[in-house]
């Protein structure tokens, strides 16, 4: 599967493979440890992670059982989100809760895999699985596509200043 384009950026694929799950695509030009940091390196992340806002790392730790929170700044106010981390395979694949303050009690299982696709290239798949179809369809209604990819195209700048 490609990336979409939005004008001359590239959009991540997302789709609805069933009633409780959201699944996006989207590939980059950066090999897969590179794109492993940038997921889990909090200096990194704060870089890319809210939309161009700033965001705070309050807590990464990055191990089975660990906790994760982030706080976005913006214009709009403070949005936090956090979970747990449930596994974490080096470089591959991490599977975490995810909680935004906005919904509390309703929590979100994220599963992310990073494939490497040779040529300097590594392609991230997150399958996220909520409780219901009416929590899933609000995530989307709520602009969540729009965020995601102004964090990618954030995370592709942050990705070419590295090479």
């Amino acid at each position: 599967m490609a990336n979409a384009r939005k004008g001359n950026a590239v959009a991540a694929e997302i789709t609805t493979p069933s009633d409780r799950e959201i699944r996006i695509e989207r590939t980059f030009d950066a090999p897969r440890d590179q794109v492993w940091r940038a997921f889990t390196d909090p200096q990194l992340l704060a870089k890319w992670w809210g939309r161009g806002n700033d965001l705070e790392v309050k807590r990464k730790e990055l191990n089975k059982g660990g906790q994760w929170r982030l706080v976005e700044h913006s214009a709009e106010g403070d949005q936090g989100v956090g979970g747990e981390y449930r596994e974490v395979a080096k470089p591959e694949r991490i599977v975490q809760t995810f909680e935004w303050d906005g919904m509390p009690g309703h929590e979100i299982v994220d599963t992310l895999i990073l494939q490497d696709l040779g040529d300097n290239r590594t392609k991230a798949v997150t399958t996220s699985v909520f409780h219901s179809k009416e929590e899933r369809d609000g995530m989307l209604e709520i602009g969540m596509e729009e965020g995601l990819n102004q964090s990618y195209q954030a995370l592709d700048r942050l990705l070419e200043t590295q090479r």
